[in-house]
């Protein structure tokens, strides 16, 4: 299996769709008083947008000409001041491997790519949130060698 990293393109948005929907339909699913139900999550328009910003990049895994994962990530600077240093990072944004291809290294593959593309821009860390109900992607995260920094906890009100 020839798994290839590759920027996304435009004309890759409708193979896209249903990983984004994927993503989408997990969120929805483990708190729908956050997430609303949309076919479309990503739309068009705003996948163009990131396209072009240049601080954002997005990375399709492909197995044959089939797009089988993606990884979107942002750059984002801290500024310096009185209480935290400059910091450089790189956030993955979202990260989704197609149902069928999973376990296949596809997501291993992907981070790796996306590291070794962090270190070319030289931040300082690559950062992530993840759901506390996502344990299969929360044990993923750790294979790669990737801990815990932080944690929100909330309480509802309503």
């Amino acid at each position: 299996m020839n798994i290839i990293i590759r920027n996304a393109k435009q004309s890759d948005y409708e193979s896209l769709l249903p990983l984004f929907r994927q993503v989408h339909e997990f969120h929805v699913f483990v708190r729908p008083d956050l997430y609303k139900e949309n076919s479309t999550p990503v739309e068009q328009e705003f996948f163009e947008s990131q396209l072009i910003d240049g601080k954002q990049h997005i990375f399709v895994a492909t197995i044959s000409n089939d797009i089988v994962g993606v990884v979107v990530t942002k750059e984002e600077e801290v500024t310096e001041n009185t209480f935290v240093n400059k910091r450089k990072v790189l956030f993955i944004k979202s990260l989704c491997i197609a149902e069928t291809h999973r376990k296949k290294g596809i997501g291993k593959k992907l981070t790796k790519y996306v590291f070794e593309f962090g270190r070319s821009l030289k931040v300082d860390s690559i950062e992530l949130g993840v759901s506390e109900e996502n344990t299969s992607a929360i044990e993923f995260y750790r294979s790669i060698g990737m801990a815990t920094k932080s944690r929100k906890m909330e309480i509802i009100l309503n």
